[in-house]
């Protein structure tokens, strides 16, 4: 038998009008659920007898939920591309962390309200939460507990199950059982807290820094100009307030915190995904994120940061020019991609187009103006648009020479790489704004191919400016605005309510 936790005197839903109550009761329920298990895996933890656990019935708690139940058809203002519910019914989602969402939830919750003109319901979900997820940020549940307590802490608690954490909403494919709800978000509570305990031990940050304007890139030069630039953002009176670093080392904006000085321990050791995080409030800065070489990476870390839900995200990095019109240095701004990766072929069938968004390229080119000078048919002469390749074979250039050039002049592709693709794909199919400028470091068809010595000085020569463009790219995709960045041009017909 299962014993069930409700931090209420009882397990009623509550039903609220205002957004910013909703929020505060789903707060009361995690906290006091999430607290509950901590204060009996305490009991475990200690000098307790284990007898004390023996017929125990199980110690469980549950997730909150959020649901909104509409009786006849509403018309909404549908310029804006979420904050609403397709038709008739009850749609419902758990919820985690609501100190990390608390803005959010209210800002989608409070269009709901607006559009449907019906309360919000509020309640204790019949969702598990795993032991494993109910603890602060690097707590790790089994770390110091001997093989006995171990054992007696997987008979009495709920553990992660991944059957509850897959991506069936996010990649189209859910289809609600007779009687169940539809679902309100792409992520559940389990599946969120799956990725963010992810996020931490990949990036080496805790969630709640990462911002809603996301660069990835896979080399460690473009982070370094990255930290060197932020240092100096935070010595102006600007809008960016602290940097984050591995180890959530943390360095703050001088003018608008004078004499106070950095906090927390720089990590030591580099995680396998470092991120970097560049802070304004209301989580409007930039993070950018070194995912390494490869489509596996590209995978890997975009499916986790899709649960932050952010505003947007760039692939910067380096790609070899197939065409004998580029030069070394030329930019690429991708409109197209030859997704030749696998990685993601099962979530999102090849078929699928992956269409280049004008809001994010037309970005990406005013950028690339400011940064360089140049403008209209003058910029033809440092940046082409077209089709990138994205391959997961690193030695391409050794193998089937004849066939390649052959798929390349078909595709028109200008240019190859190993994560932008990924990175495009990922972005279509969890909802989130995408684009791709990636900088010529090789020409292998036509007989320069990168060597260490020519790498390192190209590198030291392009990458301050290609950075340059990705900061200048997003600081115009948030004065754009989100209303506007979120078009339907990434939500289906069957598509849930929340951003």
């Amino acid at each position: 038998m299962t014993q069930r936790f409700s931090p209420t005197t009882s397990e009623q839903a509550r039903y609220f009008t205002n957004a910013a109550d909703a929020v505060a009761h789903v707060k009361e329920i995690y906290a006091a659920n999430t607290t509950y298990l901590q204060e009996a895996f305490a009991r475990l933890a200690s000098s307790e007898a284990l007898e004390t656990f023996d017929g125990h019935a199980r110690v469980s708690a549950h997730y909150p939920y959020v649901a909104i139940t509409t009786h006849q058809a509403t018309k909404v203002d549908t310029r804006i591309s979420y904050g609403f519910v397709r038709g008739q019914g009850r749609y419902s989602t758990t919820v985690t962390h609501p100190e990390l969402y608390g803005s959010y939830l209210e800002e989608q919750l409070s269009l709901l309200i607006q559009n449907h003109n019906v309360p919000i319901e509020v309640g204790v979900s019949q969702t598990s939460i795993p032991i494993h997820f109910a603890f602060a940020e690097g707590m790790h549940v089994e770390g110091g507990l001997d093989p006995s307590r171990v054992d007696t802490m997987r008979q009495i608690f709920d553990l992660p199950d991944l059957s509850v954490m897959d991506d069936s909403i996010a990649n189209g494919t859910h289809v609600a059982a007779a009687g169940e709800d539809h679902p309100l978000s792409l992520f559940t509570g389990p599946r969120t807290d799956y990725s963010l305990h992810r996020l931490r031990h990949y990036t080496g940050t805790s969630p709640h820094h990462f911002q809603n304007y996301v660069i990835f890139t896979n080399y460690q030069f473009y982070v370094d100009e990255f930290v060197r630039m932020a240092h100096e953002f935070l010595e102006k009176d600007g809008v960016y307030t602290a940097l984050v670093e591995p180890g959530n080392y943390t360095t703050y904006n001088s003018k608008k915190f004078p004499g106070r000085t950095p906090e927390g321990q720089p990590a030591d050791r580099v995680p396998q995904m470092p991120a970097y995080h560049l802070i304004a409030d209301g989580h409007q800065g930039i993070t950018i994120v070194n995912i390494g070489v490869g489509p596996s990476n590209a995978r890997n870390i975009s499916d986790h940061i899709a649960v932050i839900r952010p505003h947007a995200w760039l692939m910067l990095g380096h790609c070899a020019g197939l065409r004998d019109t580029q030069k070394l240095g030329d930019y690429v701004l991708a409109h197209a991609y030859v997704r030749d990766d696998h990685v993601l072929d099962d979530a999102l069938p090849i078929w699928v187009p992956v269409p280049a968004l004008a809001e994010v390229q037309r970005a990406l080119e005013a950028a690339v103006a400011s940064a360089t000078g140049l403008s209209g048919y003058a910029i033809k002469s440092v940046m082409r648009t077209g089709t990138v390749v994205t391959t997961d074979n690193r030695n391409w250039e050794i193998g089937g020479y004849a066939g390649l050039v052959q798929r390349f002049n078909q595709s028109r592709a200008i240019a190859l790489d190993m994560e932008s693709a990924v990175i495009a794909a990922n972005g279509f199919r969890y909802r989130v704004p995408y684009g791709t400028l990636l900088c010529v470091s090789d020409r292998p068809l036509h007989g320069e191919i990168k060597l260490p010595g020519m790498a390192n000085r190209f590198y030291r020569q392009q990458i301050d400016q290609h950075l340059l463009i990705g900061v200048r790219t997003m600081e115009i995709l948030r004065e754009t605005g989100r209303e506007t960045l979120h078009s339907r041009k990434l939500r289906g017909f069957l598509e849930t309510a929340f951003q």
